[in-house]
Formats: structure tokens, sequence, C-alpha cells
């Protein structure tokens, strides 16, 4: 059995109110950047999580798939929490005490504390990912849990404390549930849920994948048929209706393991990304009248240059080379490179991998959770990812392959990237088997921080540091006709003469859940020349000379005079 057949064969072969303002030193940018290290803080700051698979050697395909993990603000102080997603028993794995999912509630000091038993939200099943929104728009951050067999859904009771509310609300996704994404589909200012559904696996019956020589290995998707993914309708009185297959959505089986929402093509509507694994990725265009149409393979987003199908896993949205058009990025395996798909355009896309330098630099890397983020607020969108293989005896077969993996932190040079993971600290440089990531500021200071998870070990918060101190805004929308998230918001800061726009999207990572406001870096611009705002209602709100170096309430305004949609 040659290489190529082992690793097929073993695995796949937007009124303004001021929450922060901090201070700063000053440095001009340019092209060098300023020193910025990301810092292991896990063990001080009082996380002491450990993700179990439950592994025994039957090489059960889910136990190398999770976990995800999530940065929200469950208790509203402005301040983010942590959540990470546990593993359950597996026929013949013996534990002696209950797995758990778990909670940490930010102290506002740096450090966290384990709430979640006082929370309720202990989980149940064998968990893969979560996803945080206010699904009811009361204010408060809900969790949706995504399992192997019946996920869950936690409303947020406000009083730190959570209901599991699963029957009540009417999800019922009883399969192999990967990541999930939170998105008003329909614009009617409610969160409607987006389920990700991976293949059609049974613990009964484990095929046997590997060979005599080396023994077994996790089985390729391809040894697996593929299930529709799910789509759920809020009906604005916490309950959901099941449209998969009055939307379209229900027709195609996916191989489904990361998604994206986002208005890729500028009509005001949330469309649908997947990552699919070793089958073409998949486009929904959102057609603004409840139903999509499927149009990855047209739009130039589903396969490589080549016309190949990657293993499709993390993926995110971000306008990489500020032409105001979301891009897409979609983490591989080993020997494929990450896939970054440049959005032309008339809802047209091309695989620019390897000309933007994301495919050399990921080539020998296994990636998971990806995020575009500005990790040191030169203007510019960077990116980072989690990675590990998914075969835990690789190496057999390929010794230039591991299993643990170090992350990949790519800068941003204007349109190109390079790897900078070996000048950003040590801790970006240690091996691991990493999946979820999720990116956001935990303790406020303007530099955003990551979040990375590990296949049946202990995560690893990294915080971001460092002497460079370029100038930043964090918005945080507040939707009122919208809704209350702001998901689906566009928003156009111009500083120096330079514009930059974000959207804040649904879904995004692998499994996981990243801190939902929105970060501009400024470079050395003190304030912000102007703020546009596209509100998901279709409302517009301007701002003029907004300082930096604040994290920002952004409220939808109460009149309902629309701008045209671009």
């Amino acid at each position: 059995m040659n290489r190529r057949d082992f690793l097929r064969a073993g695995w796949r072969g937007a009124s303004l109110s001021l929450l922060a303002a901090l201070p700063h030193d000053s440095w001009s940018a340019d092209s060098t950047p300023a020193p910025r290290v990301f810092r292991d803080v896990t063990g001080q700051v009082g996380i002491h999580f450990h993700h179990t698979n439950a592994a025994t050697g039957q090489k059960f395909l889910l136990e190398t798939m999770g976990p995800g993990c999530a940065f929200f603000d469950y208790d509203g102080d402005g301040y983010l929490d942590l959540y990470f997603v546990n593993g359950d028993v597996l026929p013949g794995f013996t534990q002696t005490e209950p797995l758990s999912n778990a909670l940490y509630r930010n102290n506002h000091d740096g450090t966290f504390t384990d709430v979640t038993g006082k929370a309720g939200v202990r989980g149940h099943g064998y968990g893969m990912g979560v996803v945080a929104g206010d699904y009811n728009n009361d204010g408060h951050q809900d969790l949706f849990i995504t399992n192997f067999g019946s996920c869950i859904l936690y409303r947020n009771n406000g009083d730190g404390t959570f209901t599991d509310v699963t029957d009540k609300s009417g999800i019922r996704n009883h399969v192999w549930g990967s990541s999930a994404a939170f998105f008003d589909y329909d614009n009617d200012g409610c969160l409607d849920l987006f389920i990700c559904n991976y293949v059609d696996f049974s613990l009964d019956s484990n095929v046997f994948c590997g060979s005599p020589e080396r023994g077994r290995g996790y089985c390729s998707p391809e040894n697996f048929e593929g299930m529709p993914c799910a789509l759920y309708h809020n009906n604005g009185d916490g309950t959901f209706t099941d449209v998969s297959e009055r939307s379209g959505i229900g027709k195609y089986k996916c191989k489904a393991l990361g998604v994206v929402t986002a208005d890729f093509t500028g009509n005001g509507y949330q469309d649908i990304y997947i990552a699919n694994d070793r089958i073409g990725n998949l486009l929904f265009l959102n057609n603004g009248d409840g139903t999509f149409r499927e149009g990855g393979t047209l739009a130039g987003a589903a396969y490589t240059a080549s016309g190949r199908a990657q293993s499709g896993m993390g993926v995110a949205a971000g306008d990489y080379d500020a032409d105001g058009k979301l891009d897409i990025i979609v983490t591989n395996l080993s020997m494929e490179g990450y896939s970054l798909f440049h959005n032309d355009g008339d809802g047209l896309f091309t695989e620019s991998g390897f000309p933007s330098g994301v495919g050399t630099s990921s080539l020998m890397l296994t990636g998971w959770g990806v995020e575009f983020f500005d990790y040191d607020n030169d203007g510019r969108n960077d990116l980072i990812a989690a990675n590990g293989h998914a075969m835990d005896n690789v190496a057999l077969a390929s010794p230039d392959l591991a299993y643990d993996q170090p992350a990949l932190l790519l800068r941003n040079l204007g349109g190109r990237f390079v790897d900078v993971t070996s000048s950003c600290g040590e801790a970006l440089k240690v091996p691991r088997p990493s999946r979820g990531l999720a990116v956001g500021d935990y303790d406020n200071d303007g530099n955003v921080d990551a979040l990375i998870c590990n296949c049946n070990g202990a995560p690893v918060l990294l915080r971001n540091e460092g002497k460079g101190a370029n100038h930043w805004l964090k918005l945080q929308p507040i939707g009122r006709k919208s809704n209350r998230d702001g998901i689906g918001i566009k928003v156009w800061i111009t500083a120096g003469g330079t514009t930059q726009m974000k959207e804040l999207t649904g879904g995004g990572s692998y499994l996981s859940s990243s801190d939902r406001r929105l970060h501009f870096g400024l470079g050395a611009n003190g304030y912000a020349e102007k703020i546009r705002i596209l509100w998901p209602s279709g409302i517009h709100q301007e701002m003029q000379h907004v300082q930096a170096d604040r994290i920002l309430k952004v409220e939808e305004p109460a009149n309902t005079s629309k701008t045209r949609r671009n």
C-alpha cells in the first residue's frame, strides 16, 4: 500500500456607548511587524479542563474529530467567558467519573472560574461542537451543542444558569452533528440555526480500515455515506421549524465539517458556505424567498484550481485583500494545503491558496479551526489555524508527517501571506493534536487572543502580548429591528484614508464559536474618520471622528429609513 492509499484508508488517505478606553504606547506601522508574542496562560488563569475522546484502539471515527470551544459572554458583563465540549464513554472504554463539558466565567482580572455545575451546562452524549447566539433576543447568549446523536439547545436564563430547551424548541437532530451557525437567513430579526451533519456512522458497524502490517486506522469519510445538513427556522416564540427540505438544503448529501454564513453576493441576504470532507464544498446562495440554490461549482468555490475535492474541515470568511468583498479560507488535510477562495465579485471566486502563500505554508499541516483576525492591529486580516493530523499513527506510513502539529500564524502583507509562527512565541510552535479554535479579546486589552482545543488533551489559551501597540476599535452591535446579535451587519471603517470592511458572519472556524464583537486594527491612526454601518434590516448608520482604542456598543437606530442594498 503506497502513502496516498494509506492516508486515505487510514483516515482519508455595528446610540454609541463607551465600554473601555485603555492606554497604549505609540508606534508607526510599517512593513516590519512590532514584537508580538502569543503566550500559553492556560494554567495560570485557572483553566483545568481536559478533553477525553474515550479511544480504545477500535478506531471509532468520531474519536479523532473533536472537540470544539467558544469565546462568548454568557453573563453580559463585557468580558468573554469560555466553553469547552467533551466526549463520552465509547464501547470498551472505562471512565470512573462522568465526563462533562465545561463553562469558565471570566473574573475580569485575567483568571477564570469553573461554573459548569452552577450554570447547568454539563451536556450529555458524545460532544463535538458549540455555537453561541441570542436566539430569543432577550440580551443573553444561548448555547447550541452539536453531538454524535442528539444535539442540545441551552437557553440562557439571565441569572447565571441555563435550561435545556431542546425538546421544547422543536430541534430534532439525532445524527452526527459537527459545526453549526446561528444566522438570520430571512432578515426577520430572529436567529435561525444551520447544523452541519457529517457521515452516516454507527458504533455497531465499525468498518476495519488500515493494513495488516500497520494495524487498524481511522477510516476515510469515503467509506461512509454523507448526510443532509439541517436548517431550522426561528418562529420567534422560542421554537424552531425544520425547513431543510422546503429551503432546498435537505436534498444535498454532505460530509460537512465547517460552515460560515455571510452575504457573499451583496444582495442583503445571508448565504451558506460548507466545507465538505473529500467531496466538493457547497455554496448555498440565498434567493431571498426562503429558498437556496447551490452554486459552489459554478462560482469556482467548490474545488481546487485543478478541479479536485479537498478534505475540507474548518472555514472562515473575511476580506483579506481589502477590496470590500468577503473571501473564504478552508483548511484541509496534509499534502493538500489550505484553500483560499478569492471573491472576484459577480458571484465568482478564484482559488488562490498557493498564489497567496497560504497553500505553501500549510502544505505539511492538517488544518481544522481557522479564523481571519488582525493579530498586530495593522488593519489587515491575518490568519490563524489549529492543526493536527487525524490519524494518530500517520508517521508509520509517512515519517515526514506527525499527529501532533503546531499552530499556523500567517501575517497579511497586503494580499499575500507569510508564515510568522516561529517568531511569535514558543507556545505557537508546540505540536498538539488540535481541532477547534476560537479567537477573541478575553482581557479587553485590544489584542485578539486565541483559544485552541486539543483532542484527548487540555486546551490552550494563547494571550496575545507584545510591545507593539497599533490603535484599534472594537464594535459590539446591538440589533433592534435586526437580530439582537447583529449577525449579518456590515461595517466600513475609514482611518488614515484607508477603508476596511467587516461583516459579522455566522458560524466559522471548526466546531467553535468566536468573539462576536467586530475588531478593527487601525495601525498608527488614533481615530477613525468615518464609520458606516449597514444593518441586516437595511437601516444605515454613520459616525464621524471616532477615537480609537475603545470597545463600543453600537445600537441599531429606531428609525426605519433604509439605504439601497449594495
